[in-house]
């Protein structure tokens, strides 16, 4: 179900694992034009690579979504690479170590994407996808570096970090934003679509946007934490991924 291969980060001065979920149509497009890539993390053969790579396998086989490579960054301290900084003393009891998504973000920016560029036939075309801290990182991503990725898919992000503060800066990072339009998939679930950071965060994408944001907040209240990245996974690629009418 891929390739695997590792990498060495000096932004993270470690070792890090990476899977990649090749479509058929990489094969089938050999000396063509390149695919667009997906990037994940929380990507390890034991988190939650397996069943988006098979998501997407099923999707790009049925032509509801767009082939992409899907690339997967395996964990090695979630909770440090995932978060920003914090001074909520309870946020800072998680892990030994948070507030590391700058280097994060520095390791995909330099190190791994264009990796993935020179090992890979790709498009330009790039995204990102996660749930729960990973989320956080998405919508992080999203509002402190916006250049960095075309999509931003979140389910259930964890935004209530550092007491919310990076929601309350999102009205004047949105309105600062001048360049190309982005696309923001927001899915919570029961668990989080009621907590006042989730609602100032759809009040905020509401008026501040200005046409440089394509987005879509979609509550799912059927699904819990637990559940919301398999169902939201399926609606969100299907949305923000699908096919050209005249790919069809």
């Amino acid at each position: 179900m891929g390739q695997t291969f590792t990498m060495a980060s000096a932004a993270l001065g470690e070792t890090r694992r990476i899977n990649v979920y090749l479509p058929p149509a990489y094969a089938d497009s050999s000396g063509a034009a390149g695919l667009p890539v997906l990037y994940m993390p929380d990507g390890g053969m034991g988190e939650d690579f397996l069943h988006v790579a098979g998501l997407v396998q099923v999707l790009t086989g049925n032509g509801t979504m767009r082939p992409f490579i899907l690339v997967g960054i395996e964990n090695t301290q979630r909770r440090r690479d995932l978060t920003g900084p914090t001074t909520d003393p309870e946020d800072q009891k998680i892990a030994p170590k948070v507030g590391g998504s700058a280097a994060y973000r520095t390791f995909l920016r330099t190190e791994l994407m264009p990796l993935i560029r020179q090992r890979y036939r790709t498009s330009a075309e790039t995204a990102l996808v996660g749930e729960s801290l990973a989320g956080l990182f998405v919508v992080e991503t999203l509002l402190l570096e916006p250049a960095l990725f075309d999509t931003y898919v979140a389910f259930d992000p964890s935004i209530w970090w550092n007491k919310g503060q990076l929601v309350g800066q999102a009205d004047n990072l949105l309105r600062a934003y001048t360049g190309p339009a982005k696309t923001l998939y927001v899915a919570l679930s029961r668990d989080t679509g009621q907590t006042p950071e989730s609602r100032r965060l759809a009040s905020v994408l509401r008026s501040a946007s200005k046409g440089r944001l394509v987005w879509y907040y979609q509550p799912m209240p059927q699904e819990t934490h637990a559940t919301i990245y398999h169902p939201a996974a399926l609606q969100a690629f299907r949305l923000v991924f699908k096919p050209n009418p005249t790919n069809k």
